[in-house]
């Protein structure tokens, strides 16, 4: 559902409002035509307000101009002037009221020389010739840059200076031809015919300063913008100032807002360059003492391996484990021997006080006849005995 569709998700104003700026922040500048109403031009103001109404209706849109930015054409401003002006959108959120920002003010007398300038860029882009995927890459750091400007203008000098600024060994190839005026479609056609064919050419870079759009037309030609649709050189078109937008702009490779910019964008800035070398390389020797000390480690590790798998390290290990192994047999053998010993005795002990012998070292005589047999009960009186006891035997006769 929605955001704000029912109660429950009720947005406060304020947050209505930042979404419609923002939302309207995107959509793009249009040209409107109209007549003059209401125009507030205070001395001093560096603002002016007016009016803009529709020419058939009572709709009106309510503009202001920034007076630096607009210079001469906002200084003859009056109620009742017919004009076309370059709008952006904006809406105030403190307000909510939608504004519009002039960009940029054109005599009515130039609305139909618009229309036609517009009716050929939906031809040329029904064509295919503005699509995205006919753009070709500009070179990272081109060779050489071919430069088509007008005669010691200052776009020539824009161009060098802040190119040379950011790579000061890049070379250019220059063709100063008419920037404006008949001759304007003819020379600048051939410069850039021209530099097509040097092979040393990477890039061009097409520029001319601000003016107006009358001033701007040659780079609206329909040979010319076919023309730079054909070449198999990347051009980059820095055409005017931010807001105008001659067909080169849609046809280029690369459009440029100011002929500044288009020295930005076709060369690195070489001191960037060289931090990003530096943190590279500053990467790269992390990255090489770390391999080194795993790698130093693991020699470490095979080194060590090796000297156990020696044969001389394998025989004295194996000699300490016989000398260990004799060592624990011996210890053992000896223990067994005197705990035998020790047996043995006790038992010697024993067998001989259960032998005969034994018994009659305790005291005891073994009684026997005269043929020699055991006397075990009490003879005949007069019977002759013999009686042995430990250290001997002797003759009795018994008595009643």
């Amino acid at each position: 559902m929605p955001i704000g569709d029912n109660a429950a998700d009720a947005l406060p104003v304020r947050e209505v409002l930042n979404r419609l700026k923002e939302y309207i922040k995107r959509l793009p500048a249009i040209w409107v035509e109209g007549q003059l109403a209401e125009v507030k031009d205070r001395p001093g103001s560096s603002v002016i307000f007016a009016t803009l109404r529709d020419l058939e209706t009572d709709g009106s849109l309510s503009t202001s101009s920034v007076r630096a930015a607009l210079k001469d054409d906002v200084q003859h401003l009056k109620d009742g002037d017919r004009v076309l002006m370059l709008l952006q959108p904006e809406i105030w959120p403190r307000r909510g009221e939608l504004q519009m920002r002039v960009l940029a003010i054109k005599p009515v007398g130039i609305g139909e020389l618009l229309v036609k300038l517009e009716a050929l860029k939906q031809k040329l882009l029904a064509e295919g010739l503005f699509a995205p995927e006919a753009k070709q890459p500009i070179p990272f750091l081109p060779i050489k840059i071919g430069l088509v400007c007008g005669r010691a203008s200052a776009a020539l000098t824009d161009v060098l200076v802040n190119a040379r600024n950011r790579w000061p060994t890049v070379e250019f190839e220059i063709r100063e031809v008419a920037v404006q005026g008949v001759d304007a479609v003819k020379e600048v056609s051939a410069a850039l015919i021209e530099l097509e064919q040097d092979s040393k050419v990477d890039v061009i870079i097409v520029a001319r300063g601000g003016g107006s759009l009358e001033d701007l037309l040659p780079f609206s030609d329909e040979s010319l913008v076919r023309l730079v649709a054909s070449l198999k050189t990347p051009i980059i078109s820095a055409i005017g100032h931010e807001q105008d937008f001659p067909l080169l702009d849609f046809v280029a490779d690369l459009r440029a807002s100011t002929p500044t910019d288009a020295a930005r964008r076709v060369v690195p800035d070489l001191e960037d360059e060289m931090d990003f070398i530096d943190d590279l390389v500053s990467q790269l020797n992390h990255q090489f003492n770390s391999i080194l000390r795993d790698q130093r480690s693991v020699l470490i590790e095979l080194q060590s391996n090796l000297i156990q798998l020696h044969p001389k390290t394998q025989t004295l290990m194996n000699r300490n484990l016989i000398r260990d192994f004799r060592y624990q047999m011996r210890t053992h053998v000896r223990a067994d021997l005197s705990l035998a010993r020790t047996e043995l005795s006790s038992a010697a002990g024993a067998i001989r006080a259960l032998s005969p012998q034994g018994t009659l070292e305790r005291g005891y005589a073994v009684v026997r006849a005269a043929s020699g047999s055991l006397i075990t009960k009490p003879p005949v009186a007069g019977s002759k005995l013999k009686i042995k006891v430990a250290e001997g035997e002797f003759n009795a006769t018994s008595g009643e």
